[in-house]
């Protein structure tokens, strides 16, 4: 492609070439082409401002991004072989050399340091961006707040030479990202146009339903993005509110009642007496069972004070519980996940006014609260809609009246409410 292609004079460049096809390479080209021209450099290079809006990056993380694709030149120019090369290596290269790319990115001050407050401007930047908010003063609230939860779920250990301060190690920053799947689907999703749908950036509509203050809900969007991170885009549509206690009373009976017509994923989001946020995923709909049951789809989480996601680690196959009924103490009646009967992951029992979280190999997480004793202060449940085509919302109206009415009399006999409503 002219000067802008020859001489290659970075090996790089014809490794990196072999990572794309032929279609992708010219289109690479063609995008490179019409960048290049809004640059006005003569189809010689990118400039940063023409990069930075076709991609939608802002702050220093953009900044950080461009200066990273341009090799660290400090000449404002991005070439064809500097594209290819970073797409090659960010998008097609090893697991490694993607991590230690995004890892890169963090250093915002390109000092070499990944410091606590390189992280928080990247947080802030990325916050910005997928909520469309001004957070340009980190340290107002609410914002300041929404970060240092995210950042509390960071591990800073590497040692800075002559500093009291530790910084962010390329595996403090893996451990990182697998607590918080949303952020690190964005960072590896920069050099996408920001349309709708890209990774890192789909927030779900929640629908909490006519007169319920917003202000009494436990799952704020920026929480649901976080929970949406480790979900598949179909199920980053909408969140129906299915049960609040603060609406619904404190109930197991009315809890299961009025989930008993949702037949797909949920979210159930707890706040203790002590202020602590968690809950977990449940892929499967919520049946009595005298065991475990679910799929590898269901995991746990925490909100606050610190965010983190805790999926299934394959120890074993523990993963939902809905016990109604029962009356041995081997069968503990309420809803949980992971760890094993008596000693879960997390369990809210069926007087739904306490419960207790343990530590547990099934999703590799700590206790969710400050103390293993949960007491509830409120529960909710959102049931996830997944997004389905014409032909799939057909298949999902079929069915008699009939079968209808046995799977609803199922649920009113968990909660042995049949006979009063005959």
């Amino acid at each position: 492609m002219g000067n802008s292609q020859s001489p290659p004079a970075d090996p790089r460049f014809a490794s990196a070439t072999r990572a794309f096809s032929q279609k992708e390479l010219n289109d690479l080209e063609i995008l490179f082409k019409s960048l290049a021209v809004q640059s006005q450099s003569n189809g010689q290079y990118i400039s940063p401002s023409v990069f930075k809006a076709y991609f939608g990056l802002k702050g220093p993380l953009g900044q950080r991004l461009f200066e990273l694709i341009s090799q660290l030149r400090k000449n404002d120019k991005v070439t064809f072989q500097d594209l290819v090369i970073a797409k090659g290596t960010y998008e097609k290269g090893t697991r490694d050399e993607i991590e230690e790319f995004i890892y890169q990115l963090l250093d915002v001050t390109s000092d070499g340091i990944v410091s606590r407050s390189d992280v928080e401007s990247v947080l802030i930047t990325v916050l910005e961006d997928v909520f469309s908010l001004k957070l340009s003063e980190p340290g107002s609230s609410p914002h300041k707040e929404i970060v240092e939860i995210f950042l509390n779920a960071a591990t800073f250990s590497k040692h800075i030479e002559g500093s009291v301060e530790r910084s962010m190690s390329e595996g403090d920053f893996q451990s990182w990202s697998i607590l918080l799947p949303s952020l690190r689907k964005h960072l590896g999703s920069l050099l996408i146009p920001p349309e709708p749908g890209r990774p890192g950036s789909q927030v779900p509509r929640l629908l909490p339903g006519e007169n319920i203050d917003p202000s009494m809900l436990l799952l704020s969007k920026e929480y649901a993005w976080h929970i949406g991170g480790a979900l598949s885009h179909q199920e980053l549509e909408d969140w129906k509110l299915l049960y609040h206690s603060s609406f619904h009373g404190l109930s197991f009976n009315t809890f299961l009642g009025n989930i008993s017509n949702n037949e797909g994923p949920t979210v159930l989001v707890i706040k203790d007496t002590a202020g602590d946020v968690y809950g977990g995923y449940a892929s499967q709909p919520w049946e009595r069972r005298s065991n475990f049951y679910g799929d590898m789809k269901s995991f746990l989480f925490q909100l606050h004070p610190k965010a983190s996601i805790f999926r299934p680690t394959g120890a074993n196959n523990n993963l939902q519980w809905c016990a109604v009924n029962f009356t041995s103490e081997d069968i503990p009646n309420g809803i949980g996940f992971g760890g094993r009967a008596n000693h879960f992951g997390l369990f809210i029992s069926a007087s739904f006014d306490q419960g207790h979280t343990f530590p547990c190999t099934t999703f590799g997480s700590p206790c969710l609260s400050g103390t293993n004793r949960v007491c509830p202060e409120v529960i909710e449940c959102w049931g996830v809609v997944p997004k389905v085509s014409d032909q799939g919302r057909n298949d999902a109206v079929k069915g008699t009246v009939l079968e209808r009415f046995k799977e609803d009399r199922q649920m009113l006999n968990m909660v042995g409410l049949a006979n009063s409503s005959e």
